[in-house]
């Protein structure tokens, strides 16, 4: 079995999938691509991931879509990090992104978000930050829905640690599902190559939780109010992710989900690099905040 790792945490940005349950948007384009508000909706699980403090992070997609994930993002170094690309030839579940970066990981730990997904909340770094630097174990984030029956599941007993993880359950433990963001030691490799394909043919995230779980190593976080978890894959999702950050844009005056802001407030950018991408999204309201940001450092 792998041993506790000192190595920094890499992050891997999973942007697969064909986005049947977006159709006929995510025909000619990737789900993660789609416009969430004013930002394309791969900005917001990748600045989580920086919020994080990771710094070196893989972007999985399409052999389709990839190039245009390259196109978008670049190398980092805009952002102060570095990205790597992987093609995922084809969606077989989660834990394949883990098959896919084996060389790169490199015995580290790792974070997986799925480019789908958006968490809002006070103080987000400061827990994202905590569950990265854990050596031991894996950390998830659960989060309470009115229709648990369509996530990953997890039970809690009475003194908050987790019971059970279940996927997809017909009559769910509780109401609370797991988000679509993960982090695990640098086990993760070993437990991933042990999960086998479920009755629907992919290797599902809730069967590698379980080997955390089992050997008494997994945290789970639960987001309380004051949070938001949106997964933006439905067309009804979609739209309310859309409006969620136009509002807390428009009344609060800050940013949601933006790579640049989160790149200068971590310290990975200075003003001036934040300027010039300000500069490079022209007159846009996203442009000129983020000047006013760059402006009053």
């Amino acid at each position: 079995m792998t041993q506790p790792s000192s190595t920094p945490m890499k992050g891997i940005l999973l942007a697969g999938g064909s986005g049947t349950r977006l159709y006929p948007m995510t025909l000619a384009a990737s789900k993660q691509l789609l416009p969430v508000y004013d930002k394309p909706m791969v900005y917001y699980p990748l600045s989580t991931l920086m919020l994080a403090g990771i710094r070196d992070i893989m972007i999985i997609s399409t052999p389709l879509d990839l190039p245009q994930f390259q196109r978008l993002l670049g190398d980092g170094s805009q952002f102060g990090v570095n990205f790597e690309y992987r093609v995922q030839e084809k969606p077989e579940g989660i834990p394949q992104a883990f098959l896919i970066a084996e060389d790169w990981l490199q015995n580290a730990p790792c974070a997986l978000a799925l480019g789908d997904n958006l968490i809002f909340a006070d103080h987000l770094s400061t827990s994202l930050q905590l569950a990265a630097q854990r050596t031991t174990g894996a950390t998830l984030f659960a989060y309470q829905v009115r229709d648990p029956e369509r996530y990953g599941v997890v039970s809690f007993d009475k003194t908050g640690r987790a019971l059970s993880i279940v996927e997809k359950p017909a009559m769910p433990a509780s109401n609370w599902a797991v988000t679509g963001l993960y982090f695990y030691d640098n086990r993760v490799l070993d437990f991933a190559k042990r999960v086998r394909p479920s009755a629907r043919g992919e290797l599902e995230i809730t069967d590698l939780n379980r080997f955390y779980l089992e050997d008494g190593s997994l945290h789970v976080d639960r987001l309380g109010r004051g949070c938001a978890w949106l997964d933006a894959g439905l067309p009804d999702s979609l739209m309310e992710a859309g409006q969620f950050v136009n509002t807390i844009q428009a009344r609060q005056g800050m940013l949601v989900g933006s790579p640049a802001e989160v790149a200068f407030r971590m310290g990975y950018i200075t003003p001036a690099q934040l300027r010039t991408h300000a500069q490079r999204m022209g007159k846009t309201e996203l442009g000129r905040v983020l000047t006013l940001i760059a402006d009053s450092a």
